[in-house]
């Protein structure tokens, strides 16, 4: 498991690029990439190469978006694999979170959101 994260050119957007399982393993590494940015910043954890997430990770997904504001966060979950993303749907994720798979015709396509 690899947690990366890269803020976007003009400063405003933290991507978290999840790699493998994503699981309490992770917790440290995930807390990590973000804890040191600011609430004020959009956030995004792309989910490519996640293959697996256990509840730990929906935990921590919801600490992510404390830290990002809490109900007035918006907190992209993108790239979601179809495993992944009946895991999120299941835990009603799609209340909290924007979430998007990718699409043929386009990079990212929302599938739920509703917020």
């Amino acid at each position: 498991m690899t947690v990366t994260s890269e803020r976007s050119a003009d400063g405003q957007t933290l991507t978290l690029y999840i790699e493998g399982r994503f699981d309490f393993n992770s917790h440290q590494a995930f807390r990590t990439a973000y804890e040191d940015y600011p609430q004020s910043l959009n956030y995004v954890v792309d989910l490519r190469s996640t293959h697996y997430l256990d509840s730990s990770a929906l935990g921590m997904l919801l600490l992510l978006r404390d830290h990002a504001g809490g109900d007035k966060a918006l907190v992209r979950l993108v790239n979601c694999t179809p495993d992944v993303l009946k895991i999120l749907a299941i835990s009603n994720f799609s209340k909290l979170f924007e979430l998007s798979i990718p699409s043929a015709a386009s990079p990212e396509k929302t599938v739920h959101s509703d917020r």
